[in-house]
Parts: C-alpha cells; structure tokens; sequence
C-alpha cells in the first residue's frame, strides 16, 4: 500500500486529510495511469500548468505543505520524507546499498512519525511552527523565479498548439530563469521526450558536487 493512503487510512478519523497534486505538464491522461494504479481514497489531482508550484515555491518532488483546520501554513514548502540517499544508487541495476536503504527509512519514518504528532497534537506538536518561524521558512520568491513560472506556462501551451520549436525555447528560458526548479527542467524533458527517461537526468545531478539535490528539512533527526 502507497505510504500517504497508509496513513491517511491510520489518520483520517483525526480530520487528517491527503491533498495529492501532480504536477504533470502532458495533462490527465499522462497521469491517471499513476493514480489509478495507487488506487488512492484521498483527493488527488492534475496541475498541467504548475500553479501549485508557483504559490508555494515548490522546486522538487516529492514536496509537501502542512495546513491546519483554520487554513494557518504550520509547515511551508519542504521534502516529503525524501533526502539525497537516492544518489547512493547503482546506475545500473538502480538498487541502493545498505547504507542509503537504511537511510531512506529513517527519513521516511522520521517525517511520517513528526506528521502524526502534529495530527494528533496540533500546535502543542513540536513540529508545528508557529506563525514567524514559519514566516522564515518559506523560500523566498524574486523576480527571475516569478518571470520562469511564466516562461514555463507560456512554454507549456505552445506545447499543446504543437509549436514545438518555440515552446522548447520558451521552457529553456524557464529554466535558465528558475535553475534550482527541478520540476521545471523535468517537465521540460517530459515533454520534449516524450515521457522517455531524460537521459541528462545523472549528469545534471553529478554538476551539484557537494550541494544538495534535496534541501535539508529543519527537523530534529534528518540528515
């Protein structure tokens, strides 16, 4: 079972709610095989156009926003539960060793047993931010990020006319704008291959070095 249906069946009778969103640019029918699949009883749906990155600054997958019952961010923008482990993987046979199993499930297990506390809590949780701290948790939004999710919408339609050439110049130009949004490099890939895997995907990687692919969450126990 799917890790969110598992704990939105654990959590729902606390007014715990699962809003899944993929941002798949292609549209519904490149996602609903994915969703269907999951066979998911909480609300998912398609955003073709990104505007739930753009309101919330979301840069990767899988990301996540903590809201309470009163609509208060308690936790802006941040990883799901994921980290850099995934570059521990053998390119080849795509399996991680021990080490990076060992710390995908920590993570994962860290972050869902912080989302129950705060289920079952709410701001008595220690994971609740209270409204300044979670003021500076949110990343910062400029001009040039703004300009990119523009380029990317504009870059997704010419797409769907079938103006190739043009939508390709436009996403790139996202892209150059926006450099640390990985969804918007990625769904420029999708779109441009087909739904192929993107073959630059490791080298780009590779080019961060020392610098994360995942920003670190501020939780006790992540790495």
């Amino acid at each position: 079972m799917p890790v969110w249906q598992h704990l939105y069946d654990e959590l729902k009778d606390y007014g715990f709610m699962v809003f899944a969103v993929a941002m798949e640019s292609r549209g519904p029918e490149a996602a609903r095989p994915w969703i269907e699949a999951a066979k998911t009883t909480y609300v998912s749906v398609i955003d073709a156009d990104h505007r739930l990155a753009e309101l919330y600054n979301m840069v990767n997958v899988p990301e996540a926003v903590w809201i309470d019952e009163a609509g208060r961010i308690v936790r802006p923008t941040e990883v799901a539960g994921s980290g850099d482990y995934f570059r521990k993987m053998d390119r080849v046979t795509r399996t991680l060793p021990e080490e990076g199993k060992a710390m995908r499930e920590s993570m994962r297990t860290r972050y869902m047993d912080a989302l129950r506390d705060w289920v079952k809590n709410g701001n008595r949780s220690e994971f609740a931010f209270d409204a300044n701290a979670a003021r500076g948790h949110v990343r910062k939004q400029t001009e040039d990020v703004a300009l990119a999710h523009c380029w990317f919408r504009l870059g997704r339609h010419l797409h769907a006319a079938g103006r190739a050439e043009e939508a390709e110049a436009a996403l790139a130009e996202a892209s150059r704008l926006h450099p640390d949004s990985w969804n918007i490099w990625r769904q420029m890939g999708d779109m441009k291959l087909e739904g192929k895997p993107n073959p630059d995907f490791w080298g780009r990687v590779d080019k961060l070095g020392a610098r994360r692919y995942y920003d670190k969450i501020d939780m006790p126990g992540m790495p």
